[in-house]
């Protein structure tokens, strides 16, 4: 029972999981690379993406004061693999990885990506969230989607592609799919979220539907459309409601006396979660995680609009290119590198 409650904190901890809608991704072509360069009238979108009104609370820790170009650089050309920010031992880089993959399906997209890196030494952590249309080389394919990376082999080719183009390695990984999202949530009796600003969406069964701002009880079904909505807003708000999911989780556990439910819950992150910690991994990080169970005295930043540029590819799809120097810049605050 100890052994079982000990995991599922540890992985309540680690997990940021928000979804989209399923979607099936066609396989490329084998391993050649095929480098997108942009047509020569090509240029850069004014708003494919919704902008996000100003927010009072969930602000990133870091804000880059770059401002985007007014016509990119498109990817082209040969590129080489960034320098590491980060060449010693001392971060425990892991992945945290949300998945709208179901049951008995093969191609899937992780449409929530969190670099949560912990500083073993100075005993901190930080939290960097990547958009899922972030456009991206990825190594022995070419450009794509972010969120595809994992699709086109496993972890692997996700963390040599956040290794190739930002320069930190990520060894370990948690992911979780939506279904277990719904069903964790409904096993706590329901969570209470503080919703930083109303939402109004369109929600199956409901028509338009609105969350209010303030402390709003949700259950797995509700919680799962709140974090997954975005026809009214864009993927940057919402990870700014997967965190106030996650948050919500994390506190109603550690207000209830959950270590008796600790057989359902494992039972369902045995079924739900895929990971490659093992128990000799987590054993020397439990320290830290308890810790840093105070989730406020974790640092959170985001990749967003001043980090990316919008732009439509040859084939019509809407993506985000990549402002490297100002990503490197938020993952060197987050890291703790000169």
């Amino acid at each position: 029972m100890t052994h079982k409650w000990i995991i599922i904190t540890f992985c309540v901890f680690l997990l940021l999981s928000g979804c989209a809608a399923p979607a099936q991704i066609s396989a490329g072509p084998g391993n050649s690379i095929a480098l997108i360069v942009a047509p020569s009238d090509a240029t850069p979108t004014v708003t494919p993406f919704l902008p996000i009104p100003p927010t009072p609370t969930y602000i990133p820790t870091a804000f880059p004061t770059l401002l985007p170009t007014a016509n990119p650089e498109t990817p082209s050309g040969e590129i080489g693999p960034t320098e590491l920010l980060d060449p010693t031992d001392e971060h425990i880089n892991i992945l945290l990885l949300g998945s709208d993959q179901r049951v008995g399906e093969g191609g899937f997209r992780t449409d929530t990506i969190i670099l949560l890196s912990v500083n073993s030494s100075q005993k901190t952590a930080s939290m960097v969230s990547f958009p899922r249309d972030l456009y991206v080389y990825i190594p022995g394919w070419t450009y794509q989607r972010i969120n595809t990376a994992m699709f086109h082999g496993d972890f692997e080719i996700l963390a040599q592609t956040i290794e190739y183009n930002f320069g930190v390695k990520p060894e370990y990984y948690v992911m979780i799919n939506f279904w277990a999202f719904e069903e964790v949530i409904d096993s706590l009796d329901g969570i209470d979220v503080q919703v930083a600003r109303t939402l109004t969406d369109q929600r199956s069964g409901y028509g338009q539907y609105t969350v209010p701002a303030g402390q709003v009880y949700m259950d797995g079904t509700t919680a799962l459309w709140y974090a997954r909505s975005r026809s009214s807003t864009n993927d940057f708000d919402r990870t700014r409601r997967q965190q106030e999911v996650t948050q919500a989780i994390i506190e109603r556990l550690l207000s209830m006396n959950a270590i008796e439910r600790a057989d359902e819950l494992y039972d369902i992150y045995i079924e739900n979660v895929s990971t490659n910690l093992t128990w000799p991994d987590i054993v020397p990080m439990l320290p830290l995680a308890v810790q840093l169970s105070d989730t406020s005295g974790i640092q959170h930043y985001f990749i967003g609009p001043a980090e990316v540029i919008n732009w439509i590819t040859p084939g019509g799809g809407q993506v985000l290119l990549p402002r490297q120097d100002a990503i490197i810049a938020v993952l060197r605050q987050a890291l703790g590198s000169p």
